[in-house]
């Protein structure tokens, strides 16, 4: 019996009868690794964040009612930066970036509004040693909620002040955001789910002051699927989520296969890690030495070891 080359069953399938998901019971996003040995990563589509024990394995429920939370990240003291957005019906997010001690679970909210207006959806987050937080704010799916006419990169300074730093027409939809190790290359992934949208990893140049400018492109994904999330490593590396096995429509192809793309940070392919699991949406380094990535795709957290240290800035020096 030949199982490699088997066929579909014609004579039972209904034309056009294609395999879909019927319902996600997870969605993952956005792990980020404490230094006490823990990852905690967002399940999007049931509003909760969950956190996992590194050494053991043991996975349990963090926070329920997340407010949608997507991106995170760890700040310069070790506080969870949290993007509480709204992609998932029925749009209950909060729409806001936030801040937990998680210690104490006390959550502080950093920004909601940006000249009045809601934010869209917050999405991904960097930050520097010195206080500074970069956010990313684009809609994705029912564009008819936003208050705001743009989807924009903003950056909070330690005195609360909310900054427009980058918007249209230099860039479509901001998703994934990464500092270099140096902190002087922000890295910034543009994805826009239309036929002819941008699926491009931009630089910017920044300045102490978080002043950005000199935009390239580092990498062009199109016509596949582009970058979701990103992490780099302390050589400066970059690591991309990007890629899919089954399009979701016009707008993209499977020219970009799933993985972990790795890339130099003058936009030299250095191989990929393939993830068999669509869609792949974040990942981070974590574990004692930095060298275990976490893959958020799906609904399941990979993990796999690297021979370069990751760069996280609540554990550099």
């Amino acid at each position: 019996m030949d199982f490699q080359t088997t066929g579909l069953p014609v004579d039972f399938i209904e034309a056009g009868g294609n395999v879909s998901a019927a319902a996600n019971v997870a969605f993952l996003e956005g792990p980020a690794a404490s230094a006490e040995g823990l990852v905690y990563f967002s399940d999007i589509a049931n509003s909760r964040i969950m956190v996992l024990e590194i050494e053991s394995g043991d996975c349990q429920i963090w926070k329920t009612a997340s407010g949608c939370a997507n991106g995170l990240l760890f700040d310069a003291d070790g506080r969870l930066l949290v993007c509480e957005g709204d992609n998932w019906p029925p749009h209950t997010g909060n729409r806001c970036v936030s801040r937990i001690d998680v210690k104490t679970g006390r959550r502080e909210v950093l920004s909601e509004r940006y000249e009045g207006a809601r934010h869209n959806a917050p999405n991904d987050i960097a930050a520097r040693k010195n206080g500074q937080i970069f956010f990313t704010d684009p809609c994705y799916g029912d564009r008819s909620q936003m208050e705001l006419d743009h989807d924009s990169v903003y950056r909070i300074d330690t005195n609360e002040i909310v900054t427009r730093i980058i918007t249209q027409p230099e860039i479509q939809r901001p998703n994934g955001i990464a500092l270099s190790p140096d902190e002087k290359t922000l890295y910034l992934v543009d994805s826009c789910p239309i036929v002819g949208g941008n699926r491009k990893i931009w630089a910017f140049d920044l300045s102490d002051d978080g002043q950005v400018g000199n935009q390239r492109c580092v990498v062009d994904f199109a016509p596949g699927r582009g970058g979701d999330g990103m992490a780099v490593d302390v050589e400066g590396n970059l690591y991309i989520a990007a890629g899919i096995a089954r399009p979701r429509g016009e707008h993209e192809t499977t020219d970009v296969p799933p993985g972990i793309w790795i890339f130099t940070p003058k936009g030299e392919m250095q191989g990929r890690i393939p993830i068999p699991e669509d869609v792949l949406t974040n990942v981070t380094f974590g574990g004692d030495d930095l060298r275990t990535l976490f893959i958020a795709a799906g609904k399941t957290l990979f993990q796999t070891r690297m021979k370069t240290p990751g760069y996280l800035v609540h554990r550099s020096p």
